[in-house]
């Protein structure tokens, strides 16, 4: 009954989330695309990012084409539900939000290369949805995995919002900043979908607005 008097936006209580399942989702061992590895462990080099740009086929396609970036996958976070399927996820009703996780390599591309990238690649106004996509599973966030990616995070709004209203965009961000939760893998055939199915659907498209780089750090010297 709870999820037929569900709004579409409105995320589930704990106590109104599906249960969960203790067996985790098997996943292939190598990205179809880059080779490499699915699953920890990885490089110690390499360091993680996880983004929510509503559907998560087309916001993968978008950072496995970035130099720099060793892996991604797609699954679900920020919600109640232990390892949710696709069906679950898609009643409203685990409170998850689909995501991309990323895995770079920072000598090669910054944290702050994929903000931007992040930003300009999705519209972060829209709430709990993106484009057609309407649901709490489509909403924009950003989960940050360090002090540094929280800062990061948060100046790129704020950058960000002011170029909004710069170009006279009306709505405000709704982009949600929080540390990075749960991970739960989503299905095989979700993992780099738009290489395994090259006219799949796509969801994805930005505002226009550029996202401004951060100032650059002023040096003081002694003399």
């Amino acid at each position: 009954m709870a999820d037929l008097l569900r709004k579409k936006t409105d995320t589930p209580t704990r106590e109104q989330a599906l249960p969960g399942r203790a067996l985790r989702m098997k996943v292939p061992a190598c990205h179809a695309v880059l080779g490499t590895p699915m699953e920890p462990p990885f490089p110690p080099v390499m360091s993680i990012a996880m983004f929510g740009m509503g559907c998560f086929w087309g916001a993968e396609k978008l950072f496995w084409q970035t130099k720099g970036v060793y892996s991604t996958f797609v699954g679900y976070a920020a919600g109640y539900t232990q390892n949710p399927t696709c069906e679950d996820v898609g009643t409203g009703m685990t409170g998850h939000n689909e995501v991309v996780r990323v895995v770079y390599d920072p000598a090669i591309v910054s944290y702050q290369s994929m903000l931007r990238t992040f930003w300009e690649g999705h519209d972060p106004t829209q709430g709990m949805r993106q484009g057609k996509d309407v649901d709490t599973q489509y909403r924009s966030g950003i989960y940050f995995y360090s002090a540094d990616q929280r800062k990061a995070a948060a100046e790129s709004r704020q950058r960000y919002k002011l170029a909004l209203a710069a170009a006279r965009r009306p709505a405000g961000i709704t982009t949600e900043v929080l540390t990075a939760p749960e991970f739960f893998y989503a299905e095989d055939h979700h993992q780099q979908y738009l290489h395994k199915n090259p006219s799949g659907y796509c969801g994805l498209g930005g505002t226009g607005v550029s996202c401004p780089a951060p100032a650059p750090k002023t040096i003081v010297q002694d003399f």
